[in-house]
């Protein structure tokens, strides 16, 4: 299984929503995937985020930090080749990340 197939798993064990994937490489020069997952609540998206991390750990996945906890509508899980974006609808809606990598 890859790192992308495992962490969409999660998100879904999660009960995460709208999970999208996007392959970015050559476009970015940071990573190489990007997936994307909605959370209905500060508390949710915070708790993905934990749990996905922990998960992680667990599989022997490398996680490189977080950044967001603080708010919460929107943390990013850097996983190396493999950026987790966990939003509230809200701000999903707002910064439109798919448009953005699509």
């Amino acid at each position: 299984m890859s790192l992308v197939e495992f962490v969409i798993n999660k998100l879904g064990d999660l009960k995460g929503s709208d999970i999208v994937h996007f392959d970015v490489r050559g476009k970015s020069s940071v990573t190489e995937n990007m997936v994307i997952c909605t959370g209905t609540s500060s508390r949710q998206v915070s708790a993905m985020a934990d749990n996905l991390i922990a998960e992680c750990k667990k599989a022997g996945v490398e996680t490189f930090g977080q950044e967001g906890k603080n708010t919460a509508d929107w943390i990013v899980v850097d996983l190396g080749q493999t950026m987790v974006h966990i939003m509230q609808r809200e701000t999903r809606e707002l910064y439109q990340l798919e448009k953005l990598w699509a």
